[in-house]
């Protein structure tokens, strides 16, 4: 992990610096630059807007428990240091870090743009890192470049795709009751395996092709469906001790994300100018502990019964 961050921020350090070198401005002026194009208005005051402020403060906040917080891989570098101090403290150390490497990438998309208006060009967003690196800089920064890209997203789809594969080869083709030999088994699951990383890649084009937002706010979107239903379920075994009526009612569930589906689609409608933003992973989340409160019963009725 500590390598793969390292190629990462590197490229992304040289990058900026190469392109600050590009546009042969010194950094108050580059900054200037950007105040004039209005691109260091990072924090949207009108509450109506879907990227206000708040929302996208506490949609983050829940985003990042569903997300990381969830997350056996990612909670599984804290829970392995030593002692309970040393890994509350690499949390907060963490934390401290992104904002650091945020706060880079956030220059760098404004260097990147005054660099594109510099020169004319028009270039979709979620195109202008990869398209400059690899036209207007030197190769060698393009592989560094291609390196750092990999080592960013190499981590979280080899995580994804493995979870995918040990979830379903545990809970749908059921290997704890396969009565298969060890060599059949590591057979089945390499299939599964390059299964999954196929459908990723689909998916990948699907969405490109479909979709002409910014691929950030997509894979928000939906998160905000997909985790909602988990952030539920999570907060309903923490904070409750009731106990579901049958295990079946975990299927309801699905009829959040549902709900939250049209109620974004009818939203202009219903709410007239007020767009929903990253609050909905919130109200996702609250639809499906409500679901579970109403299909439960208290734990003393359980034990009585």
């Amino acid at each position: 992990d500590t390598l793969q961050t390292s190629f990462m921020l590197l490229a992304l350090l040289v990058c900026v610096f190469s392109f600050q070198q590009k546009l042969g401005l010194g950094w108050s002026d580059i900054f200037t630059s950007m105040n004039s194009g209005n691109l260091l208005s990072i924090f949207e005051t009108n509450p109506l807007k879907g990227d206000y402020f708040w929302k996208h403060l506490l949609g983050g906040a829940f985003i990042s428990i569903a997300m990381t917080g969830l997350d056996q891989e990612m909670m599984q570098k804290n829970i392995s240091v030593k002692t309970l101090r040393d890994a509350q403290k690499n949390m907060v150390v963490f934390s401290f870090t992104l904002l650091f490497v945020n706060a880079l990438f956030l220059i760098l998309g404004g260097v990147l743009t005054l660099y594109a208006n510099q020169h004319g060009l028009h270039i979709a967003p979620d195109d202008l890192f990869p398209s400059l690196v690899q036209d207007y800089l030197p190769f060698g920064v393009f592989v560094l470049f291609i390196v750092g890209l990999i080592s960013a997203l190499f981590p979280s789809v080899d995580g994804a795709i493995t979870a995918l594969t040990a979830s379903y080869c545990i809970d749908v083709l059921g290997f704890d009751r396969l009565e298969r030999t060890e060599t059949e088994k590591k057979r089945i699951k390499q299939r599964v395996h390059l299964s999954f990383a196929l459908i990723f890649m689909v998916l990948v084009f699907i969405f490109k092709a479909l979709d002409n937002k910014s691929i950030v706010d997509l894979i928000f979107d939906i998160a905000a469906y997909t985790y909602g239903p988990l952030l539920g379920l999570f907060s309903f075994g923490i904070l409750t001790k009731r106990q579901l009526i049958s295990p079946k009612v975990v299927y309801l569930t699905l009829l959040s994300p549902l709900f939250c589906y049209g109620l974004k689609f009818y939203s202009s409608k219903l709410f007239g100018a007020y767009q929903i933003g990253n609050e909905m992973l919130i109200i996702n989340g609250l639809i499906t502990f409500i679901i579970l409160f109403v299909f439960s019963k208290n734990s003393t009725h359980a034990a009585a019964n």
